[in-house]
């Protein structure tokens, strides 16, 4: 999912969902919506409490953070050579006789304590959390009629039911996130063999299993077919060698594509269902789909409709709803919420946007603790003043171990974004963009998957502005070795930062801040009793600062 600078910088059938007769009665407030784009882009706004809220907290947690070995570990421990088949093979046995499945059966959450950690998310500034409700792996982590759900594998609880409950407790806007559209492909290397070595041509465990092979054990009464989906794009029979499998699955099962084959119908149908379940029994104030665009065509439009009514339904004809996707269409964007997987924007969107990115890969990795890869405190933040600046939101991931805990580094980042954000919050919630997102030297990211690294790029001469009623904020991202801030767009004589400059004081802080106008820049000397190595927020106050401010969308 082309900065402008210089010193500033700028399918198959249909499901058939029908309404709920709740959302029904709401048609006299507002028309309801039907699956079609046109009503999705003209009756869509995004609410104000998801405009509002900024900072969002995820937990992406599935049986694949068990063996502890990073991202997409249910399709690469299939794939002969790569970190997740070599680690499976060492740990658990070979895939031929020791699947996916297992995995699912080990995953316990036996240390999980849900309220702990969203008292934690609540204390590092989050005003919203999304929990994973299935992923590519096709296990559904809530009460679904698709057998394969944590209430009846893996942790036997309703991980999304109990989530829900203790968000909404305290006071959070509660979301879900739907990666299940893509198992059908994604999934199919479980069909499969090694190329090479001494288990060659013996196909995995999908191939093999049926219901009939869990009577007496833990998944007894569930169908393996159900679970990795069926033969579609099984490797075909005589490879041999890693690099022809590994081209042939690029050609075919790895391809992320929206729509299914017609043999599929029935996969995209129940789909369609769980993902109903989803909306009707846990009422999500945000959907996120792992996918470019809606999946499934028509199909996706049929389910988006029916979130949308259902979120009026429950909000006395207000729409309170969000819903996700990637790499939307230009004439698509103002029917939902855009997201961009680990980047950014090069400028101030139109519409409310979303990025989304970890703090480390999205699936617990013990390699990447070990060496210290995870994201700074800084990074964070700076991600989310740059994001807020464009008129973006950010969705952190905190990965979680298969326990259901949370490790100590990611603890110490979280209290760190938590000091950051007591002091300075209140000029990141509820602002709108300025006139201007920024200035500074260091280059934005922009684009799908463009993040720099774990350590923040910026510095003290890196700034983000936002503005807030007759304010504006000026996020700075880092503290200046002097003491003294230097605003560059409000120097004397500066167009861009028109306006009379009154008072500049810290968030709710009712003390003034020494400043002095030059023609080089505004310079603020901020306390060093509030020194903080993220960096500090200043509210500026005077006349006419907002004037040319870019209309909400």
């Amino acid at each position: 999912m082309i900065v402008n600078r210089r010193d500033a910088i700028g399918t198959v059938a249909g499901a058939g969902l029908a309404l709920p007769a709740a959302a029904q009665g709401a048609r006299a407030a507002a028309p309801a919506f039907t699956p079609d784009w046109g009503s999705l882009t003209q009756g869509y706004r995004a609410p104000e409490w998801f405009r509002d809220a900024k900072f969002g907290i995820w937990a992406h947690w599935s049986a694949q953070c068990v063996p502890e070995e990073g991202d997409w570990y249910a399709r690469n421990m299939y794939l002969q050579g790569t970190r997740a088949n070599k680690a499976h093979v060492a740990k658990y046995g070979h895939p031929s006789e020791v699947g996916y499945l297992e995995i699912i059966g080990k995953w316990r959450a036996e240390r999980w304590q849900p309220e702990r950690l969203l008292d934690l998310y609540v204390a590092a500034g989050a005003r919203y959390f999304v929990a994973l409700a299935n992923h590519h792996d096709n296990v559904d982590t809530f009460a679904s009629s698709h057998g394969w759900n944590t209430t009846r594998v893996g942790p036997r609880r309703d991980i999304i039911g109990t989530w829900q409950r203790a968000a909404r407790a305290r006071g959070l806007r509660f979301g879900v996130s739907n990666h299940g559209a893509h198992a059908w492909h994604w999934l199919q290397p479980a069909y499969g063999y090694d190329p090479e070595g001494p288990h060659a041509g013996q196909r995995y465990d999908a191939d093999r299993l049926t219901a009939r092979d869990g009577r007496d054990t833990w998944w007894d009464g569930l169908d393996p077919q159900a679970l990795y989906t069926g033969r579609t794009l099984p490797l075909p029979a005589g490879v041999r060698t890693i690099a022809e499998a590994d081209a042939i699955h690029a050609r075919t099962d790895e391809l992320w594509v929206e729509e299914a084959p017609a043999a599929k119908a029935a996969f995209v149908r129940a789909w369609a269902q769980r993902c109903r379940e989803l909306i009707d029994r846990y009422g999500p104030d945000l959907l996120y789909f792992d996918n470019f665009g809606l999946p499934f065509g028509q199909t996706g439009l049929e389910v988006a409709a029916h979130f949308y009514n259902a979120s009026r339904a429950r909000a006395n004809g207000r729409l309170e709803a969000v819903l996700n996707a990637k790499m939307m269409p230009a004439e698509h964007r103002m029917g939902l919420v855009e997201d961009v997987e680990r980047g950014g924007k090069a400028n101030i969107e139109t519409y409310p946007w979303q990025t989304d990115t970890c703090l480390g890969n999205w699936h617990y990795d013990r390699a990447l603790y070990d060496r210290d890869g995870y994201k700074s405190a800084a990074t964070v933040v700076h991600t989310l003043c740059d994001v807020v600046s464009k008129n973006g939101n950010l969705l952190l991931s905190v990965p979680m171990r298969g326990d259901g805990t949370i490790d100590e580094k990611e603890e110490k980042i979280l209290g760190e974004i938590a000091g950051w954000m007591r002091l300075y919050g209140q000029a990141i919630y509820g602002t709108r963009p300025w006139r201007l997102h920024g200035e500074g030297p260091t280059k934005p990211v922009s684009g799908m998957f463009a993040e720099s690294g774990p350590k923040s790029p910026y510095t003290a001469r890196d700034v983000r502005y936002v503005r807030r009623g007759d304010d504006v904020h000026a996020l700075v991202l880092g503290w200046p070795d002097d003491g003294v801030v230097r605003l560059r767009l409000f120097a004397s004589g500066n167009a861009v930062g028109r306006g009379r400059i009154m008072r500049v004081a810290l968030p709710g802080d009712p003390a003034p801040l020494a400043f002095r106008q030059t023609d080089t820049a505004l310079e603020v000397t901020v306390p060093a009793a509030r020194r903080n190595a993220i960096g500090v927020a200043l509210v500026l106050s005077g006349s006419g600062l907002t004037e040319g401010s870019l209309p909400d969308a």
